[in-house]
């Protein structure tokens, strides 16, 4: 099912000021009503357009990475999907969906507004972790695909990063998802998040109610609808639109903190981001950033330069 949304009502963002907040009405779902927000900042004269949407456990909180973008001649819209951050509502279980797909709606509403408000400006789709995995699949079959002319993924969630044994259980976990989508079946080390947030180790910060440290539970229905998403990955897209995915030159899977914690990859495995990557279409280019983190723009600063060029220069001959 797509919607179509009629101009949103912008009012200045209570998360982030500066920012835009525009609430999208969506169809309610088996929990009752359904939301999802899109957060923009304009740039004077630009003629083009990005659509950030986030990763599991998260939200939009990179004010410095809207900056950049605008910076470059970017109008910059990001998505927070139904059950996050500031779509979030009390009646909703965190962040869970049964079909990545569910999230389709809210990503044709978002284009829809950001064509009708840029007057079609090419747009490049940006999605992180999670949200790197579904824009690829949107990008691949979505209603409003068209409407994108570049995709950029970072550091995109397109295989579980677990140790063997747990990772063997995945596909077992996942049929039991489709009886019991509520199960509760893992918990989230919250090592990641307080190397990133200011109160630990990090230098950002953002909510701990939308994006705890230790994380929302993890549910079988949840891990089904991602299990489900990465096989159509393996099984190959046919993305049409020129697709850059970066990622961490490094990643490490441990249990107790350590400095590399500061410098890759704890949460998702490069070496699958790389393997996979090229399943996705026929124009795939792979950066490896070094001294990045899970969410590369989340890294240190001379990481966060690194990706900075490598993504303007690629869209530049990208055509945007």
């Amino acid at each position: 099912m797509t919607t179509r949304t009629t101009a949103p009502a912008w009012a200045p963002d209570a998360a982030l000021p500066g920012f835009e907040a525009a609430t999208l009405e969506l169809p309610d779902d088996q929990e009752g009503p359904v939301v999802a927000t899109l957060v923009r900042l304009r740039a004077p004269g630009a003629g083009r357009a990005v659509l950030y949407i986030h990763g599991f456990i998260d939200y939009f909180f990179q004010a410095h990475m809207a900056e950049r973008y605008v910076a470059a001649g970017y109008d910059f819209y990001a998505l927070d999907l139904r059950k996050h951050g500031r779509s979030l509502r009390p009646h909703q279980r965190p962040n869970f969906c049964r079909d990545l797909a569910e999230y389709f709606p809210e990503i044709d509403a978002a284009l829809d507004v950001v064509a009708a408000e840029t007057g079609g400006a090419p747009l490049l789709l940006n999605g992180h972790s999670t949200g790197g995995l579904l824009a690829a699949l949107y990008a691949h079959a979505g209603a409003r695909r068209e409407h994108i002319a570049a995709l950029f993924l970072n550091s995109p969630f397109f295989a579980f990063n677990k140790p063997a044994p747990l990772l063997r259980a995945v596909p077992a976990v996942a049929r039991l998802g489709a009886r019991l989508p509520y199960l509760r079946v893992d918990t989230l080390t919250p090592l990641y998040a307080q190397s990133v947030h200011r109160s630990h180790r990090g230098e950002w910060e953002f909510d701990l109610a939308w994006k705890p440290l230790a994380g929302f539970p993890v549910l079988a229905g949840w891990v089904r609808a991602v299990h489900l998403a990465q096989r159509r990955v393996a099984a190959g897209l046919a993305i049409e639109r020129p697709v850059l995915v970066m990622h961490a030159a490094r990643s490490l899977l441990a249990a107790r903190w350590s400095e590399e914690f500061m410098r890759v990859d704890t949460v998702l495995n490069i070496a699958d981001m790389r393997r996979l990557a090229p399943r996705l279409g026929p124009d795939v280019t792979v950066v490896a950033i070094e001294g990045g983190m899970h969410d590369l723009m989340l890294s240190a600063a001379p990481a966060r330069e690194q990706v900075f060029a490598e993504l303007f220069a690629w869209a530049e001959q990208a055509g945007l």
